[in-house]
């Protein structure tokens, strides 16, 4: 059986009702609170308190402070109006259980309101967030399809520009080789009026020397006659042979030269040129000069030069996979992910260019001693030093006269033996 709490206090003014109800030595929490327009009830087990209210309240702005050991209730009334006491007197038990019953009725519509509400509260909430989503994901695809279409036509004028560059190449090209033939066509005719010139003259200096007849009708001499019979032939016209020798690829000397290593170094970059590493099908969408490694690497070396170094990259692996046999590509692609800081990558790179560069020839020297340098470089970011002093000393090898080197070099050596290098 609960314990009644029989003891409160309440005034009211036309607007309000004030309710103060003892509670000490027990905890009270808001979940023992329940309250309806005219049903209020604390439940504190084994303590009950419940009242069938004399009007109607709001029970939405109606209040209920808990604290020393007092629940203190403010009930706003819905009709301005004097209450004769704070419950409705009526001893009819009947009543107030239905009043009771039809209160916890109301309690529970409200409350199953309230969670429909939220419901759709929620769903709103939800549908609102995935409108705002599908809204930010809408304005990121147009944002990226302008930076592409931004992208296309600033690529579509490098290409115009290197199309127009390469017609006014080929047309220069063409003016100067008709120059040029008109060049040998003249010297040509300078040539044979030189011959004639000169084959006239002989001819007027051979008539002159020859014996005039004798003056007079029906002479007859007999020298002239045998010189008539005798004349020579005129002399041959002169000519010039022109000879053409074909000059040597490599600077170096034939006593010097290793010429079976630079004609197999010749024969691979012949074959490398040749070499189509990527099947086509699989890059219908590009332009033609874009299946042109040579130019991906021109547009590379531009992306480089301006800092653009993820675009660099981008355009040498397009390269890449169209040949994979030129190790100017691997070289550059290297000095780009020395940008980026992808060190195992350069260090991948730069080896690929290396066995790439073989048999060593005069003419790769310079290719190699880039890619010993930036092999070296990315083990000594890596603080792997002794691996990287290796690789500078091989290009030291390849160009010891170059000072930057050695003085990078000797850091290393300073910073392998514990000592500070020199600033």
């Amino acid at each position: 059986m609960p314990v009644w709490l029989r003891e409160h206090s309440w005034r009211q003014t036309s607007s309000a009702v004030y309710l103060s109800l003892p509670v000490r030595g027990v905890r009270v929490t808001p979940a023992s609170i329940f309250c309806t327009d005219q049903y209020l009830k604390v439940s504190i087990p084994p303590f009950l308190f419940e009242a069938i209210l004399y009007a109607p309240i709001d029970e939405t702005n109606s209040t209920a402070k808990i604290g020393n050991g007092i629940i203190f209730f403010t009930l706003y009334k819905k009709e301005e109006a004097m209450w004769d006491s704070l419950t409705i007197e009526n001893d009819n038990k009947e009543k107030l259980q239905y009043l009771r019953e039809n209160a916890v009725l109301k309690a529970h519509e409200k409350a199953k309101e309230e969670t429909e509400a939220k419901k759709v509260t929620k769903q709103e909430h939800k549908k609102y967030a995935l409108e705002a989503t599908m809204k930010l994901e809408e304005a990121e695809r147009k944002r990226i399809e302008d930076l592409k279409e931004k992208e296309r036509q600033k690529v579509t004028k490098e290409l115009e520009l290197w199309k127009k560059q390469q017609e006014d190449a080929e047309k220069q090209k063409r003016v100067q080789k008709a120059r040029e033939l008109l060049q040998e066509v003249e010297q040509l005719k300078e040539r044979k009026k030189e011959k004639m010139n000169k084959t006239r003259t002989l001819n007027e200096g051979t008539s002159e020397t020859r014996l005039k007849p004798t003056k007079g009708h029906g002479s007859y001499n007999m020298f002239s006659e045998n010189l008539k019979e005798e004349q020579l032939p005129a002399p041959r016209s002169a000519a010039t042979i022109k000879i053409d020798f074909t000059s040597r690829v490599f600077p170096t000397a034939l006593r010097e030269s290793r010429v079976a290593e630079e004609e197999e170094w010749l024969r691979k970059q012949a074959e490398a040129r040749r070499v189509i590493s990527a099947d086509l099908s699989d890059l219908e969408d590009l332009e033609e000069e874009e299946r042109n490694p040579d130019w991906l690497k021109d547009k590379g070396n531009k992306m480089f030069a301006t800092g653009n170094y993820l675009a660099a990259v981008n355009a040498y692996n397009l390269a890449v996979r169209l040949n994979n046999k030129l190790p100017l590509l691997y070289l550059n692609r290297a000095a780009c992910h020395l940008k980026l800081r992808n060190l195992h990558k350069a260090i991948e790179d730069s080896s690929k260019a290396l066995e790439l560069l073989t048999p060593p020839v005069p003419d790769n020297e310079n290719a190699r001693v880039k890619a010993y340098v930036r092999r070296g470089t990315a083990f000594c970011q890596l603080e792997l030093y002794t691996e990287g002093l290796q690789d500078y000393e091989a290009a030291l090898k390849i160009d010891p006269k170059n000072r930057t080197i050695e003085k990078d070099a000797e850091k290393i050596r300073q910073l392998i033996q514990g000592t500070p290098p020199d600033s």
